[in-house]
């Protein structure tokens, strides 16, 4: 087994999900995620969303990189942080508030719970 793997979506099958009803605000959000890796608390791989917007609380530390696409961030203060192709990140557990997709986003991610 290597120790240096890709992040890619091929030979992978992905997992289609939506946000729960309650928490959707906006449009009909479809998440296309493909896990890489799963070690533990360690999560990494690419995800995908369609248009629209939901809440989100995090309890969880994750990296993001924005491959695709255009989507907004608000916390529960209103504060908004612009998330487009090039933008890598990091929500910290405790954030609280929702993710809106205004253009199709494909991400990387590692997530530590």
């Amino acid at each position: 087994m290597s120790h240096v793997h890709r992040l890619s979506r091929e030979g992978i099958d992905p997992e289609l999900s939506r946000p729960a009803p309650e928490k959707v605000i906006s449009g009909d959000p479809v998440h296309t995620t493909w896990n890489l890796e799963e070690r533990g608390t360690l999560y990494a791989g690419l995800w995908h969303s369609t248009v629209g917007e939901w809440r989100i609380t995090y309890t969880e530390w994750e990296y993001v990189h924005i491959l695709e696409g255009v989507s907004v961030l608000t916390d529960a203060e209103g504060h908004q942080t612009l998330l487009q192709a090039g933008d890598s990140f990091v929500i910290r557990p405790g954030f609280v508030g929702t993710w809106r997709v205004l253009e199709p986003t494909l991400k990387d991610y590692v997530i530590l719970v």
